[in-house]
C-alpha cells in the first residue's frame, strides 16, 4: 500500500472518530422523555430568563433576563434584573433595573444578604466587553454601586460571593473567539478556568476545565461547586483560608449542567441541556428548539452523592433550561432565549 493511501485512510479514520466522539460527548443520542412529577403553575412572560436566584430567608427570588439574538450577538443586548416575591401567590416579577442607564445585558448573578440590606452581583456582556455589575437591594429598590473590570474578564459567564468583600467568577473559554473557541466548544478541550477576587485582586485559582459555567459556595461545608457542561460533570473544590481552591472530586452528571442552586438542605438544583449539540444549533437559530433538564444532586461527601432526574422535556414547552431554583414545592426554572420561563411545582 502505497505511503499516500495509508496517510488518507489514517486521516479519514481521525475524521471518523473525531465526529464519533463529539456526538457521543455532547448527549446527541440520547432519549429525551417528557419526565416530571409536577405541573406547570405559571408561564411568565419575561425573555432571556437564563439565572435565578432565591433568598429562602426574606421568600423572593432575583432573576437575570436579557433578550437575547441568535449567537454571537451583532448588537447590544437589551436587559434587567427582576424581583419576584415568592409569598404572593400571584407570582408577578417587578423590574428593578429601568433606571439603569448603561448596556446591561446580565448574565450569571449572585445574592448576599448583608445587614439589612442585599449585594447583588452581575456578569454584564456588552459589544465593548464584559463587566460585573454591583448592586444594593433594599425594600425592592436597587441601587447600582460600582462596575468591576478586569483583564481576567475574559469569557465571563457566572459569579459567586463569598462575603462582602470576596467572590468567584467563571470563564467558560479560555478563547474570546477562532480556532482555539472553536476546540473548546467542539472538541471539549479543557481550557477554561474560575478567578478570584480577594478585595484588592484578582488571580486564576483553578483551570484546566471544559467550559467552566454555573459557580455557587456551601458555607456551612465550605465548598465550592462548578459546572463543567461539555464534560457533563460538576467539580467540587475545597475553599482554602486565602481562597484558594484544593480539587476533591467530579460529580458525573449524564448531562449539560448549567447553573446551580441550593435549596434549604443542602442539595444541588442544576438546569442542563441533555443535548450540546442540538442546544448549539438552537442557540444559532438553526433549531426551533433545544431540550431541558432540571437535575438534583444530594452531595453528601466524597464518592458519596445521587443523581435525580426531576424534569426532563423535549423543549416544545421550554427550551434549553438553565437554572432551576427551588423554593418550596416550587421550581423557578430560567432558559436562555425562551420569552417565558417557567413556575413548576412538585407533586
Amino acid at each position: 500500500m502505497k505511503k499516500s493511501v495509508k496517510i488518507l485512510i489514517i486521516f479519514v479514520l481521525l475524521i471518523v472518530i473525531f465526529v464519533a466522539y463529539t456526538f457521543i460527548s455532547t448527549g446527541y443520542f440520547r432519549t429525551i422523555e417528557n419526565t416530571f412529577n409536577g405541573s406547570i403553575v405559571k408561564q411568565i412572560n419575561l425573555p432571556g430568563a437564563e439565572d435565578i436566584t432565591i433568598s429562602h430567608q426574606d421568600s423572593f427570588a432575583i432573576i437575570s433576563s436579557t433578550k437575547r439574538g441568535m449567537y454571537p450577538p451583532k448588537e447590544n443586548e437589551i436587559g434587567g434584573l427582576y424581583f419576584m416575591d415568592l409569598k404572593n401567590q400571584e407570582f408577578n416579577v417587578i423590574p428593578l433595573t429601568s433606571s439603569f442607564n448603561k448596556p446591561f445585558a446580565p448574565h450569571g448573578i449572585s445574592l448576599k444578604k448583608l445587614n439589612s440590606s442585599y449585594k447583588i452581583m452581575a456578569i454584564n456582556h456588552t459589544l465593548s466587553g464584559h463587566s460585573i455589575e454591583v448592586f444594593n437591594l433594599k425594600n425592592k429598590t436597587l441601587t447600582h454601586e460600582e462596575t468591576l473590570k478586569d483583564e481576567s474578564m475574559i469569557s465571563p459567564n457566572d459569579v459567586v460571593m463569598i462575603n462582602d468583600n470576596t467572590f468567584y467568577f467563571t470563564n467558560d473559554h479560555k478563547y474570546a473567539e477562532g480556532f482555539g473557541r472553536l476546540t473548546e466548544d467542539y472538541i471539549g478541550r479543557s481550557l477554561s478556568n474560575v478567578i478570584y477576587f480577594d478585595g484588592t485582586s484578582y488571580r486564576e485559582v483553578a483551570n484546566g476545565i471544559a467550559y467552566a459555567n454555573g459557580i455557587n459556595y456551601d458555607a456551612k461545608r465550605n465548598l465550592l461547586f462548578v459546572a463543567s457542561p461539555r464534560k457533563f460533570l460538576i467539580k467540587v473544590y475545597n475553599v482554602l483560608t486565602d481562597g484558594s481552591l484544593e480539587f476533591i472530586e467530579d460529580i458525573d452528571c449524564g448531562t449539560g449542567v448549567d447553573n446551580i442552586e441550593f435549596d434549604k438542605e443542602g442539595q444541588l438544583w442544576v438546569g442542563a441541556h441533555p443535548n450540546l449539540l442540538r442546544f448549539t444549533s438552537y442557540a444559532k437559530g438553526k433549531k426551533e428548539y433545544s431540550p431541558s433538564e432540571i437535575i438534583k444532586i444530594d452531595y453528601r461527601g466524597t464518592n458519596d452523592y445521587s443523581v435525580e432526574i426531576i424534569y426532563l422535556e423535549d423543549g416544545k414547552t421550554m427550551s434549553g433550561s438553565t437554572v432551576a431554583a427551588p423554593f418550596d414545592k416550587y421550581i423557578l426554572t430560567g432558559n436562555v432565549m425562551d420569552d417565558t420561563f417557567l413556575l413548576l411545582k412538585q407533586k
